[in-house]
């Protein structure tokens, strides 16, 4: 990977509201830091950092970074992360990983596929990228900006694994190497499609059904009975249900004429 120049300058003002004043004069804040030095804080232009951004091919960028009034005229360094405004999509920071040029560093690197697979070609098979990123380790100068893998003569069923690819001199590939990479599936026939389509309608009509049940549970009326008939005034009991007929009221105590009516039928 051939290092871009760039140009940086220590950073003059501090804490958050010192970052947005930096903003708005055109600058962005930035921080080195490696086992070559204790961190330091910078500030770089923002058109320099969008017009390397922009123009770089691969997502990992190796700079050539010099410093204003530095002790070391230039630093080696990796393009650790850059931070972008959530809507604008403007840089708002940027992390600096300074490395030597004489030991090895390892970074993640993008996967591309080469050429028609004859499983795809030839059997209507479907390309799949299992890992679209590897991880690798090599000197600064021999990382690559991205790994390419031819896949012309995959069959159906067939995959290319971690310990298949063969990068160039110097570059050491990490990580299990009977993982898939890159695989070609055997196409979906329309059986196998409706079937899976009726599965998800089939169980999010379960889902909607245990809904509506654990709906009508919450709201459900208190059974018969349960609820206990409301005292009366003073401390009398309620009259027990069905002691008296609808529409008939009791006989007043001491009502003369219903003591004849009971004397008449004697």
């Amino acid at each position: 990977m051939k290092a871009v120049a760039l140009s940086a300058f220590p950073r003059t003002l501090g804490r958050r509201a010192g970052a947005k004043r930096l903003r708005s004069s055109g600058r962005v804040p930035a921080v080195i830091y490696g086992r070559q030095a204790k961190p330091q804080n910078l500030e770089i232009d923002r058109k320099d950092l969008e017009n390397l951004i922009h123009t770089s091919v691969a997502e990992n960028l190796l700079v050539d970074l010099a410093v204003e009034k530095d002790a070391r005229p230039k630093r080696l360094a990796l393009v650790q992360e850059v931070q972008h405004h959530a809507l604008s999509g403007q840089v708002l920071h940027v992390d600096l990983h300074e490395v030597s040029e004489t030991e090895k560093v390892t970074i993640m690197v993008p996967v591309e596929s080469v050429g028609e697979a004859t499983g795809v070609k030839n059997s209507g098979g479907v390309l799949e990228h299992v890992l679209f990123k590897i991880k690798v380790r090599a000197l600064p100068k021999d990382l690559p900006e991205v790994i390419h893998v031819d896949v012309s003569h995959l069959e159906i069923g067939q995959s290319i694994h971690l310990g298949d690819i063969k990068p160039a001199d110097g570059i050491e590939v990490l990580g299990d190497k009977k993982i898939s990479v890159i695989s070609v599936a055997a196409p979906i026939t329309e059986a196998q499609e409706a079937a899976d389509t009726a599965a998800a309608a089939g169980t999010s009509d379960v889902e909607m059904i245990k809904e509506k049940k654990e709906e009508g549970a919450a709201g459900a009326p208190a059974a018969k009975g349960a609820a206990a008939a409301p005292a009366a005034k003073g401390g009398e009991k309620a009259p027990e249900k069905g002691a008296e007929k609808a529409g008939e009221k009791a006989p007043a105590a001491g009502d003369k004429g219903a003591e004849k009516k009971a004397d008449k039928k004697k």
